[in-house]
């Protein structure tokens, strides 16, 4: 069988149908791949929060003034507290840590919340074990950098601080420095924390 000749293989190919031609689908490849991205960034746009903007930015503005009062009223209970994650990852215990005459809550509220993605936040109640801790199970394992705020029942005080979960296995509120006047509330505890619990000279 002789081969075909030039004029005979381009008439040939003239002949096939588009869709069994090459260079139409290398042209039709560059704008399907643009709708293809569009429609997977549009399905992660509308299906995940945005944890940057707040709907209420108004009323937290309003309440920057309130933060601060609370935050001052927990520095002068002598207010500290020790975070520390379980073996399991899901338990979450606090110590807390006051001045002698300050009444601690039976309850206390933790908000952790993410940098970024609000759709992550926790917030979680711990209640007294009567060992001296606070306990309460997170909703899911944290993992990176999160915003930690810690607070009474009534909201009348408030810890915060940044915990890097990979970094540190436990977390100082809201410093690793103890507050003057400091005692450790804990059951093998009962000593001051600070100098002004040693006798004077």
């Amino acid at each position: 069988m002789s081969a075909l000749n030039p004029m005979q293989q381009r008439k040939d190919e003239t002949a096939r149908p588009w869709y069994r031609q090459t260079w139409p689908w290398i042209i039709i490849a560059g704008p399907a791949t643009v709708v293809v991205a569009s429609i997977i960034t549009a399905y992660v746009a509308f299906s995940t929060s945005d944890g940057l903007v707040a709907d209420d930015y108004y009323k937290q503005g309003l309440a920057v003034n309130q933060v601060s009062v609370r935050n001052q009223h927990a520095d002068a209970l002598g207010l500290q507290a020790d975070l520390v994650r379980g073996d399991d990852g899901a338990l979450l215990r606090v110590f807390l840590r006051a001045k002698v005459a300050t009444v601690l809550p039976p309850v206390l509220s933790l908000r952790i919340t993410h940098p970024t993605r609000g759709g992550l936040d926790q917030s979680i109640v711990l209640r007294a074990d009567g060992t001296g801790f606070y306990s309460g199970k997170l909703n899911s394992p944290l993992r990176g950098r999160w915003h930690v705020a810690l607070e009474d029942d009534k909201g009348e005080w408030r810890l915060t601080g940044d915990w890097v979960i990979d970094q540190q296995s436990t977390l100082q509120l809201p410093s690793a420095v103890k507050a003057a006047g400091a005692i450790d509330l804990h059951p093998d505890s009962g000593r001051r924390s600070d100098k002004a619990a040693a006798p004077k000279p």
